[in-house]
């Protein structure tokens, strides 16, 4: 499995409930934000020297068959954290290069040509804007894809609003797969704690060259000192069992004898 995909995995997993019922995002006490460092495109030299702190880095290219060389030459063949590619090109082709490159796992966006990977050892993250009505963001829990990066609906958004955050939990509330969120370099402590207690598993920054210098390491530490999510928002239920026909009947014959025990 894909090593970035099995650490959101562990920081998020859920609390086993009765038969019936499901935690939509059942945060633990030890749940904590992932951190992604997203290099900006163009950065070929020294590009792990911008994600100091983080707990991913991702290889933003225009092709990826352009990233597979890209990867080997800029990071340590034993990388202390797994890197992925998030690309601009997501033809069948440039995909199949992408799976063969040797990242650990690759951003698609929704509209990508369909390709499913031959095993599990590459992550598949889905990327989405916030406007994507409740319907098809609950069939991306079927769908065999192992994360979800929103994304602003505009490259002008600079900070965290509370139209967003509205938007960010109510994804956390229908979404069982680990979400991950671009957020702005800038982002504070206080941000970032409303993004966890909404369910948010993981953020993602650019950075890079033409980014301010630092930001990784400062994000990373505002993280460590975020607070569990509260215990009120740990189990939020869900009835997975529809109810039947049947079972509208069978209410109602219970409901009619009790009206009779009444009368008696």
């Amino acid at each position: 499995m894909s090593r970035f995909i099995d650490i959101l995995n562990r920081s998020s997993q859920t609390t086993a409930q009765a038969i019936g019922f499901r935690t939509t995002k059942a945060a633990q006490s030890k749940h904590r934000i992932q951190l992604v460092a997203a290099v900006s495109k163009g950065t070929t030299d020294n590009i792990t020297d911008y994600v100091t702190g983080a707990d991913a880095g991702l290889l933003r290219v225009s092709k990826i068959g352009s990233s597979a060389s890209t990867l080997k030459k800029a990071i340590p063949p034993k990388s202390d954290i797994p890197w992925g590619i998030w690309p601009e090109e997501t033809s069948q082709e440039e995909i199949q290069k992408g799976m063969k490159s040797g990242c650990d796992f690759i951003v698609l966006p929704a509209g990508a040509t369909l390709v499913v990977p031959p095993d599990d050892s590459i992550g598949i993250i889905i990327q989405i804007d916030t406007s994507v009505a409740e319907g098809p963001l609950r069939t991306l829990n079927e769908l065999p894809l192992d994360a979800v990066l929103v994304t602003p609906q505009s490259e002008i958004d600079s900070s965290l609003t509370w139209h967003q955050l509205m938007l960010l939990q109510r994804f956390g509330d229908l979404l069982t797969k680990p979400i991950l969120v671009s957020i702005p370099s800038n982002t504070g402590a206080d941000e970032l704690q409303l993004l966890q207690d909404a369910g948010i598993d993981g953020v993602v920054v650019e950075t890079g060259p033409d980014q301010p210098s630092g930001e990784t390491t400062r994000l990373r530490q505002m993280i460590d000192g975020l607070k569990p999510p509260p215990t009120h928002k740990q189990h939020k239920m869900d009835a997975l069992l529809p109810r039947t026909s049947r079972d509208t009947e069978t209410m109602a014959e219970i409901e009619e004898e009790d009206e009779d025990d009444e009368d008696d």
